[in-house]
């Protein structure tokens, strides 16, 4: 590989002074070198021809530029010019020759003959006549010298330098000098048309324009080429590093050890780089070690031996790697999320109509018990059952897929709610629930099942943090009212706590401290969420001696509503029902919990219209219907209720245990138009409050 291309500005001194003091000769030879150099020599040109000029004491230094047209003769173009400043005024800048008369001018003509034979030509413009003379008197030029520049084997123009003071003899130096530049001119006009040339201009426009960063060095390890990219990723000038062993700028220091040059490290012991594409570090500017890709090839020029790297960046790549590695992990824990889901409403939804019976009859049973004991039974498995009953709504609640509906809510029942859920997960592992609720309700305005969500969430994770600690473990669960009147709860555990330097990640998506397979990392980003919806605060705190409190606090509000008072409803509202539900059991305990109620029931297996299901009985005042049933669903029964019985479709209460799916649907209908819903399993006071809110309609 040559040496790397100098610009020329670093070989020529700045116009001025300095420029003087060569001699035509010297002046001739840089001119020479820095035109073989250029990759261009018409970028050059301009501050050439200052050189020259001022070397040969002139004030105008002009390339020209021939071209004999057919038909029209010869014609001349100023290729590129120079004019020293101290004459400007006398010395303005060379004119083009008009087409038109050029042919006709006898000393352009002899000018062309003569640069066809190789021959210089000086004068004075007194001696000549014709066009050029008024045209040289126009431009105060007093003295010319001329010489061909030939190239190519045909005279490719010529080039001049003038005198504006006085009358002179061109010294044979100065003659020299010229003759030396116009071959040195021609030259670089021929390599600027040769395919070897371009190849070497495509080359070096290749290097510069590279994106990766291009690094070359010779058999002793120094740099002979360092592209724009290669500043860019490594921090360093080219000037600064050129010459400078590739060992000591861009190897990282620990493996430097047993190399003496940066070329003894590209070739290795035992593991060459040349020749090779692999991934391995550099070292920047600023000392920063980073992964690359590297190319190496061994070039051999003459008895010299370079090493050409092409080296690319790494470190985006293995971010966007690492981002689909972290995306598809998402992915996979969203699937599993909502595998999970679905199982649990499927398997809550089956669960819902047994529960709903052992509800109801333990609810009948205690009702009617003929003694104490008896009463004293019932009451506890209709305590465990209606506790089953909230665990699954609780689990259906958290893969609801519905907008925040918020209502006035007691704060206590929503924590004590979450503790249920999470009781036997801290009972079996031994751990201690200490729990201090505030005095009378904290009513705030929420979604209770998100919000039990959040609590769930917190207890879940105080478990996780106390598996494997020794000693007593515990988790303190508070309630209470804020100065400011706010009402707020807080989890805390006595756990090894959350280190300083990932408190501020706690909250983000998918961050996890837990082994695979025990968290997701979402759990604390869900809840901030919910909180946040619903206008709350949440926040870490450190608990001392040791461990971690989660703290919630919520905007409260002035006091819960009365509701439906006491959940009586008016004698003579409802006296008959028509209960339609192809489960046997939950249709008959239902029915046996509105006749407790008085009022009478029908119960059906199935709706197959309006007026085969109504007709030839005792009209209903109130339609109970399972959501979910073969045939005729609930929500299709009460469609065609609210076309054909409008009233009646005003008092048709939806029973389900699962409303994921029919969320939307219901939903969907006009507020004043969604029917009522109980939901699986329900309770005695659940029936009740269905009932109240049906007479409140009326």
């Amino acid at each position: 590989m040559d040496r790397p291309l100098r610009r020329t500005e670093a070989t020529l001194p700045s116009s001025g002074t300095a420029a003087k003091e060569d001699s035509p000769a010297v002046a001739a030879a840089r001119i020479a070198r820095c035109l073989r150099e250029a990759d261009d020599w018409r970028r050059e040109i301009g501050s050439l021809l200052e050189l020259l000029g001022r070397s040969c004491a002139g004030h105008r230094a002009i390339l020209f530029s021939l071209e004999d047209m057919p038909g029209q003769g010869l014609t001349q173009s100023v290729a590129a010019y120079w004019v020293d400043d101290s004459v400007a005024g006398n010395a303005s800048p060379p004119s083009v020759i008009p087409q038109a008369v050029v042919h006709m001018d006898p000393l352009l003509g002899k000018v062309a003959r003569e640069g066809r034979q190789g021959k210089m030509f000086a004068g004075l413009t007194r001696d000549i006549e014709g066009f050029l003379r008024r045209d040289f008197e126009n431009q105060h030029i007093v003295s010319f010298l001329s010489v061909p520049v030939w190239a190519n084997g045909t005279p490719w123009g010529s080039l001049a330098v003038n005198d504006c003071v006085e009358e002179r003899a061109w010294s044979d130096e100065v003659k020299a000098a010229m003759e030396i530049v116009a071959l040195a001119v021609g030259d670089a006009i021929e390599r600027l048309q040769s395919e070897a040339h371009i190849s070497e201009v495509v080359r070096r426009t290749m290097i510069q324009a590279s994106l990766d960063a291009i690094i070359v060095i010779d058999e002793t390890g120094a740099v002979i080429e360092f592209n724009p990219a290669a500043e860019k990723m490594f921090g360093y000038r080219r000037s600064d590093i050129l010459g400078r062993d590739l060992l000591h700028m861009i190897v990282p220091d620990y493996y430097r050890k047993g190399y003496s040059t940066g070329a003894e490290y590209m070739a290795g012991r035992g593991a060459p780089m040349i020749g090779q594409r692999l991934e391995t570090v550099t070292q920047n500017a600023a000392g920063e070690v980073f992964p690359i890709e590297l190319t190496a090839t061994e070039i051999k020029v003459g008895d010299r031996r370079l090493i050409f790297g092409s080296i690319r960046d790494l470190r985006e790549k293995l971010r966007a790697e690492e981002e689909i590695h972290r995306q598809r992990e998402k992915l996979h824990q969203n699937e599993k999320m909502a595998a999970m889901g679905s199982l649990l409403a499927g398997v809550s939804h089956e669960l819902n109509n047994p529960l709903a019976v052992v509800v109801a009859q333990s609810t009948l049973l205690h009702e009617f018990a003929p003694d104490s004991p008896t009463k004293v039974r019932a009451e506890k498995v209709r305590a465990a059952a209606e506790r089953c009953g909230r665990i699954v709504k609780s689990f259906l609640s958290m893969v609801r897929l519905h907008p925040t509906a918020q209502v006035e809510t007691d704060l206590n029942q929503v924590v004590r709610a979450a503790l249920e859920l999470t009781a036997y997960g801290a009972r079996s592992s031994g751990i201690l629930i200490d729990t201090d609720f505030a005095a009378g309700p904290l009513p705030i305005m929420v979604d209770a099942d998100h919000v039990t969500q959040v609590v769930a969430n917190f207890l879940i994770n105080g478990q996780h943090a106390l598996a494997g600690a020794s000693g007593d473990r515990v988790i303190k669960v508070r309630t209470y009212r804020a100065a400011n009147g706010d009402a707020g709860f807080y989890v805390e555990d006595n756990g090894a706590g959350i280190p300083e330097v990932i408190r501020h990640r706690i909250f983000e998506s998918y961050f996890t401290t837990k082994p695979v397979g025990v968290g997701t990392g979402i759990g604390l980003s869900i809840s901030k969420s919910i909180v946040e919806r619903h206008e709350g605060r949440v926040w870490f705190e450190e608990a001392k001696p040791h461990g971690a409190r989660f703290v919630v606090e919520f905007p409260a509000v002035a006091g819960l509503s009365s509701g439906a008072g006491d959940g009586r409803i008016q004698s003579s509202a409802i006296r008959h029902a028509l209960v339609v539900d192809d489960e046997p059991d939950v249709a008959a305990s239902l029915s046996d919990i509105l006749e407790l109620m008085g009022i009478k029931s029908r119960i059906v297996a199935g709706w197959q219209s309006v007026v085969e299901t109504l007709a030839d009985h005792q009209r209903p005042d109130i339609v109970f219907s399972d959501l979910r049933m073969p045939g005729t669903s609930g929500m299709a029964a009460y469609r065609q209720l609210l076309v054909e019985r409008p009233r009646l479709a005003r008092r048709f209460v939806l029973v389900t245990g699962d409303l994921v799916g029919a969320r939307a649907e219901i939903e969907a209908l006009p507020a004043g138009q969604r029917p009522q819903i109980l939901e699986k399993p329900f309770s005695t006071l659940d029936v009740r409050d269905v009932l109240a809110a049906i007479s409140d309609q009326a």
